[in-house]
């Protein structure tokens, strides 16, 4: 007759991993339980892809992106220290990992002579592009202001993490936001946002 060893576990659950805070969950990753990577894992996927696709815009690469950040964020253990917010240690990682993937990218493009075919050639506008479009406004900011406002008001990361995770000044950050901010109000597809 087998004889039955007790089982650690605790983290197994989704409900009980779902009640564990970020640092419980790097703790039980330290002591070896793979559950807790899993609760990491499903809480962070979709921000840390969503993310990925504003910096690629290829929802492909983004996907690509996302594994390699938790493959990094794996490496990390055991004796990985949590310090800040998850998400501010994560925002490098992704940022990096997505510069890399659109470089790769870039070096698989078309030549000279292709472009300037599809140049000539017209095609209609895309749709959800509209001149109107908040999303297309937003992509219209320099991309250091757009990244800052991204990260305060869409991913809620505080001005602190937001100085942490982007390796700047907080009065850098807070120049940003209000410069992305003023731009906006002097837009005219973005008044209406701004006049409730």
């Amino acid at each position: 007759m087998m004889q039955s060893c007790p089982v650690d576990d605790r983290g197994t659950d989704p409900q009980r991993l779902e009640a564990r805070s970020d640092v419980e969950l790097i703790a039980a990753m330290n002591r070896g339980e793979a559950a807790a990577f899993d609760g990491l894992y499903f809480r962070y996927r979709d921000w840390v892809a969503a993310l990925a696709y504003r910096f690629t815009g290829d929802s492909d690469a983004a996907l690509d992106v996302m594994q390699e950040t938790f493959i990094y964020f794996l490496k990390k253990f055991p004796g990985f220290r949590l310090t800040a917010n998850l998400k501010t240690f994560l925002y490098p990682a992704v940022r990096n990992l997505s510069i890399s993937a659109r470089r790769k990218a870039a070096r698989y493009q078309a030549t000279p002579a292709e472009l300037e075919r599809i140049e000539n050639t017209s095609t209609p506008e895309p749709v959800g592009a509209e001149a109107g479009d908040l999303a297309f406004v937003l992509a219209r900011l320099p991309e250091e202001q757009r990244e800052a406002l991204l990260l305060r008001f869409v991913d809620g990361l505080s001005l602190a993490e937001i100085a942490k995770s982007m390796d700047i000044p907080l009065g850098t950050v807070k120049s940003r936001l209000h410069n992305a901010l003023e731009n906006l109000r002097r837009d005219e597809r973005t008044k209406t946002f701004f006049e409730q």
